[in-house]
């Protein structure tokens, strides 16, 4: 096979250990940084957000979406943060549904077990009954608005930043108002302004438990460096950021015969030797998906070690420099069909190991 690393090891390696940090700072900021004014738009869909929890206080067995913009949720990864897991994810919609230039998004992610008291605080009182007693603060895991052009493939790529545990996502958006500005009244949310909301169940995990684990696997079509330090809120347009790398994930997991695979995640929890140095192997192994259902081996690469022999001197387990695994491999040699690519990480000197496992497919 044609197999590279992504993109040289101790590149990547250095670019994650000095940029990390920036990106997930961000999401411990949520709950503290001032916030502007409210304007109509926003409004509009805190208001669609609130009814809906109120409408339904519990956590959704699957999506569900309502008003006439259809949003789907797209893909999510799952990598460890300052004070938990931070999570870019990406949702879509008809571009075509969206009259305006511009559009309002609204993120807001509640814990399952404060929905129910979320609905009590959001429940206006009857007319006539007493006042509710000590009503719930209405601050959540995760509350952000965003403005930003209508994008042209109608997908939207954002991240929060969450700590472990379970959640509904609410992801609102809407067309913006021609002349959305500050106020004081509440609007409504009219046919002349279409707009749409989706909830999703997440499960944070807990990267902070001791033991060998994984970030999610991305499956990339390329890897690009970045020049100069993101502003906030081109950070927050770019949540695939990693200081001077940008991770461009793939869409849909297909890939052309005459592509490149990319493959990145992080390891976490491998055990700090001398000099904060772990010694990990990662084992790559292809299996193709049979006409019956079943997945037969079909090759596999030389195994990547990660040690005091391949890392940059200045790489450091102990001091919390997070440990990427990476793989590119050319889709020549493999036939048109689906795989599957199961990755197996070994923490040597503890001999334990974690295996994920990630599906993709070579078309023509």
């Amino acid at each position: 096979m044609n197999i590279r690393r992504l993109p040289g090891l101790a590149f990547a390696v250095a670019l994650l250990v000095a940029a990390w940090n920036p990106a997930v700072v961000r999401g411990d900021k949520n709950q503290d940084a001032p916030r502007p004014q409210p304007d109509a738009d926003t409004i509009a869909l805190v208001q669609m957000v609130d009814a809906s929890i109120v409408a339904q206080p519990t956590v959704s067995a699957a999506d569900t979406t309502q008003g006439d913009l259809a949003i789907k949720w797209e893909s999510a990864h799952f990598i460890k943060g300052q004070n938990g897991a931070y999570i870019p994810f990406t949702v879509s919609f008809d571009p075509s549904s969206i009259r305006s230039s511009n559009v309002a998004l609204y993120i807001r992610a509640v814990e399952k077990g404060q929905l129910s008291a979320t609905a009590v605080a959001l429940t206006p009182a009857a007319a006539g009954s007493k006042p509710k007693n000590a009503p719930a603060p209405r601050k959540y895991a995760w509350d952000n608005v965003h403005f930003l052009p209508k994008p042209a493939d109608g997908r939207i790529t954002r991240a929060v930043a969450l700590p472990a545990g379970e959640y509904e996502l609410f992801v609102a958006v809407k067309e913006r108002s021609p002349a959305s500005q500050a106020v004081t009244a509440t609007p409504p949310i009219t046919a002349a302004s279409r707009s749409g909301l989706l909830r999703h169940a997440v499960t944070a995990p807990d990267f902070a438990t001791a033991g060998l684990q994984t970030s999610s696997v991305i499956l990339a079509t390329g890897v690009q460096s970045v020049s100069g330090q993101l502003s906030p809120s081109e950070q927050e347009a770019n949540p695939y950021v990693f200081g001077p790398m940008r991770i461009l994930p793939s869409r849909d997991g297909r890939f052309a015969k005459n592509a490149e695979l990319q493959v990145l995640f992080w390891v976490y929890g491998a055990t700090a030797l001398a000099g904060g140095k772990p010694d990990v192997t990662i084992d790559f192994d292809f299996y193709v998906r049979q006409p019956d259902g079943s997945d037969k081996y079909f090759n596999k690469t030389k195994p990547q070690e990660l040690n005091a022999n391949t890392l940059p001197a200045e790489f450091n387990v102990a001091a919390g420099h997070q440990l990427p695994g990476s793989l590119i491999v050319g889709l020549m040699p493999f036939p048109l069909g689906d795989y599957r690519l199961e990755i197996k990480v070994t923490d040597k000197p503890s001999g334990k190991v974690v295996t994920q496992n990630v599906a993709f497919t070579v078309t023509g």
